[in-house]
């Protein structure tokens, strides 16, 4: 009869050795970060390595190779650490987010460019776009989409002044808590959170605390800091804030929607060559008339690019004039996206490629 100690002592035995080849493997790979480094030259910052199409295609085959039993989605993020850790070696990327620290957007960064990089937290989303176009900060994520309450407006506006480029996107499936100082909802009369979020949990709030009076921040973060002082409040903010600001969690997971999904961009200063498998965001504007609209969309119909989302909003430019986001699949060197858009130039008063970038991945 086997001895159960035995075999867990092999087991255990195995399971070191893989560690150490593992460890191995890791730091060989890190040599030839470096190795890349002494390529491209001396003087360079963390920005001039950083390749998303590269990054991209990297991880895509993380995906193709993963047989289990880790999800894709954890073999993605354990790779992404590696390689942030590998980038980060000489100079880490600096990347600007709406803060206090421990909002959703923070979360993002972590997700998209893992823990080596250096978050940058900022008092809004226009100092993130701000910060980024100045240079001080190499990138910046900002949320432009939620699957219940749609488009951020803020964000679609920046786009319409901004010279920043799109050079990515993160989806961040977003889990609301109800954080407090109190153990239980009995007492909480004032609830903090950021608009959207205050929205997506409507439903729960109205049902579960009616008589609580619901009061927008600029960010869940902040929210919970001032129901940090505050014993009556609470906030509605991710579990990592609640840790961060030592508060406890007197409900979770109250957000209406199950598939609750934010999706952020990644905003930098260039556009970067294709990756495969990319997505390309435009800003059209167009006058006031009829078929406008039609004549903006029936060019990508023609020459078969497939268009993902629409939004428009006013230009800005001029009284009834309107600014078109479109999303379409392929990069912008992509022929065919290439002369859908010359097939538009008449019709258009303004067309800008806001980024060509990699599609998100798990």
């Amino acid at each position: 009869m086997n001895d159960p100690k035995s075999s867990l002592a092999q087991v255990r035995e195995r399971i070191d050795s893989i560690d150490r080849q593992i460890q191995e493997l890791i730091s060989e790979r890190a040599n030839w970060a470096r190795e890349v480094a002494r390529v491209k030259g001396e003087g360079l910052s963390a920005i001039d390595y950083y390749r998303p199409e590269r990054e991209a295609h990297v991880l895509r085959m993380v995906v193709d190779r993963n047989k289990g039993p880790l999800s894709d989605g954890e073999m993605v993020r354990l790779f992404r650490e590696i390689m942030s850790s590998c980038l980060a070696q000489e100079d880490p990327l600096k990347v600007g987010y709406l803060g206090p620290e421990g909002t959703f957007s923070e979360q993002a960064v972590r997700k998209h460019f893992g823990h080596a990089a250096y978050g940058l937290p900022l008092g809004s989303i226009e100092e993130v776009f701000q910060e980024v176009v100045a240079g001080h900060a190499d990138f910046g994520i900002v949320p432009v989409e939620n699957s219940g309450q749609g488009m951020i407006q803020i964000t679609l506006d920046m786009f319409l002044t901004s010279e920043a480029r799109i050079c990515g996107e993160v989806e961040l499936r977003v889990h609301q808590c109800l954080l407090s100082q109190r153990e239980s909802l009995e007492g909480i009369q004032r609830v903090y959170g950021h608009a959207q979020s205050l929205q997506q949990c409507k439903t729960w709030l109205r049902v579960n605390l009616p008589e609580a009076e619901c009061i927008a921040v600029h960010s869940n973060a902040e929210g919970a800091r001032l129901a940090r002082h505050t014993d009556d409040a609470a906030a509605i903010a991710g579990e990592t804030a609640g840790k961060i600001y030592g508060l406890k969690m007197v409900a979770n997971a109250i957000e209406d929607r199950a598939d609750n999904t934010t999706r952020f961009l990644v905003i930098g200063r260039s556009l970067f060559p294709p990756s495969g498998n990319d997505r390309t965001s435009l800003l059209i504007t167009v006058n006031d008339k009829p078929g406008a609209l039609y004549d903006v969309l029936s060019p990508f119909a023609k020459r078969g690019v497939s268009m993902n989302r629409i939004e428009s909003r006013p230009a800005h430019t001029g009284k009834w004039q309107y600014a078109f986001f479109i999303d379409v699949s392929g990069h912008i060197d992509d022929e065919s996206l290439q002369a859908a858009l010359k097939d538009m130039g008449p019709v258009a008063t303004q067309m800008r490629v806001l980024g060509s970038y990699p599609v998100a991945l798990p």
